[in-house]
């Protein structure tokens, strides 16, 4: 039965939150482009601004009490210096073009790498520019530069990499401007796999639309089965024990791959999760050994195939299974 949550213990947002809910996000053109606008960039002083800023209120309460032209002169000018600092910091974001690219499938644990990419749409030079806490980069005159975001993954599923934040402290550090750019980039998360999984079972019928034979035989590798006593010890794969994967035996015949279904009703009846990682380990095992594999889950299925871009589809539809009861 679900529980409500008492108003006193309900969380509120943090003053951060609220704050950012009201910022301007820049959005995206139809080329998957953002440009950044004059009215998406911020500007707030740096703990080194506020000390700057400190001082020379000290210096100009100093001239004024001592009626010092000169000390005023330079509180004067220093003033105009961090003025000026400011503007630079503005002009330093303005009219940016930013875009991202999708990142490359990963499998959940290991970290999705997008490529941003900032471009200068004004014919003028930018200097630290920061993404996401990253290595500062200069972008120069009508040029561009591409920047690596690593991003860590936890579960399975799209990964979309939503916000990117674009900050400068240009020139003089005495001020950060950011600005906040929605991107449409998107990475494929394949779920973890599973250490060991069962080998599923091999299909015995006769597939009419290939050719060749599936008998016992030594011309070509046909796959791998589990070990059973008598099998020779020049068959057994000393490679997968050595990956703790048990003692299974190679298999060869004909010029016809062996067949199986990866079958979500024939694992054991573990939770979803466990599931998915099994079958993923599974989609490992039947490419590494070139079988001819299909996928079936509740409510769709992948037919059978071979190659790289078969074992991608098949982990792209595992990533992206929900089970409904």
């Amino acid at each position: 039965m679900a529980t409500r949550t008492s108003p006193a213990r309900r969380q509120t947002p943090g003053w951060t939150t609220r704050f950012s809910r009201l910022l301007r996000r820049v959005p995206v053109d139809a080329q998957g482009q953002a440009t950044i606008g004059a009215r998406q960039i911020y500007i707030l002083p740096t703990r080194a601004g506020m000390g700057y800023g400190l001082l020379l209120l000290v210096t100009l309460l100093g001239a004024l009490n001592y009626q010092n032209n000169l000390g005023l002169l330079f509180t004067f000018v220093m003033a105009g210096v961090s003025l000026v600092s400011m503007h630079h910091a503005w002009f330093n974001l303005l009219r940016l073009r930013v875009w991202a690219q999708p990142g490359a499938p990963v499998f959940a644990g290991q970290e999705a790498r997008f490529d941003v990419a900032l471009e200068d749409a004004r014919d003028r030079e930018r200097g630290a520019l920061c993404v996401r806490g990253c290595d500062c980069v200069d972008v120069v005159a009508g040029g561009m530069v591409r920047v690596v975001l690593p991003v860590p993954t936890e579960r399975r599923g799209p990964l979309p990499l939503g916000e990117v934040l674009i900050e400068t402290r240009y020139p003089l550090g005495l001020f950060r401007a950011w600005s906040l750019v929605s991107v449409d980039a998107v990475a494929t998360v394949y779920p973890r796999p599973a250490p060991h999984a069962g080998a599923p079972p091999q299909l015995s019928s006769v597939d009419h639309n290939a050719s060749g034979d599936q008998g016992i035989g030594a011309d070509d590798f046909v796959g791998a089965r589990s070990y059973a006593p008598g099998d020779s010890l020049k068959r057994i794969d000393w490679k997968a024990l050595a990956r703790e994967r048990g003692l299974v035996v190679k298999q060869f015949g004909g010029d016809r791959a062996a067949r199986v279904w990866l079958d979500w009703n024939a694992l054991p009846p573990v939770d979803e999760e466990t599931r998915t990682a099994l079958l993923c380990r599974q989609v490992l095992n039947a490419s590494e050994q070139h079988l001819v594999y299909g996928l079936r889950l509740p409510g769709l299925s992948v037919e059978r195939g071979q190659g790289d871009a078969h074992k991608h589809r098949c982990l792209s539809v595992l990533a992206g299974f929900r089970h409904e009861d």
